[in-house]
């Protein structure tokens, strides 16, 4: 009995969409890093520690390093295979309940030519790393209460 050809055309999609979903992942190449934006109401020492503490958990980079005088937050490049990946945040307080995140992921691969920056996270991956930052601010907040 032969099979009717139909039968192979889910497999031969899902291998499509998957085929040319790998090739969209960090392929294009960023002179210079995206940056994005969030107000938080509250004060910039919790802000500052709720960012390394995020930085941390999510492993965005090695040694996170707080500079309180420069109001931001730096990691070293984790490296692994030809990737490469820093996370920097700069605050600024507006007033004295506010403060501004400013967040910068550099993620690089690794090329003949050296490393070139790549665009690898979206809007979206930004706004969950904001909530995340923002549920590290509310648990900073209460142990200082």
């Amino acid at each position: 009995m032969k099979k009717p050809k139909f039968i192979y055309l889910p497999f031969f999609l899902i291998v499509i969409y998957l085929f040319s979903c790998g090739f969209m992942t960090g392929t294009i190449v960023i002179d210079k890093p995206d940056e994005y934006r969030k107000t938080y109401e509250a004060k910039e020492e919790i802000v500052l520690r709720a960012i390394a503490r995020v930085f941390k958990e999510k492993q965005m980079g090695l040694n996170v390093t707080i500079n309180r005088k420069d109001r931001t937050v730096i990691t070293d490049y984790f490296t692994q295979e030809d990737w490469r990946t820093k996370s920097y945040a700069k605050i600024r307080q507006i007033n004295w309940k506010e403060t501004e995140v400013v967040i910068s992921i550099i993620t690089e691969k690794k090329t003949k030519t050296g490393w070139e920056m790549r665009r690898v996270l979206k809007k979206e991956q930004y706004t969950n790393l904001f909530s995340e930052i923002e549920l590290r601010i509310y648990e900073e907040m209460a142990k200082i209460q």
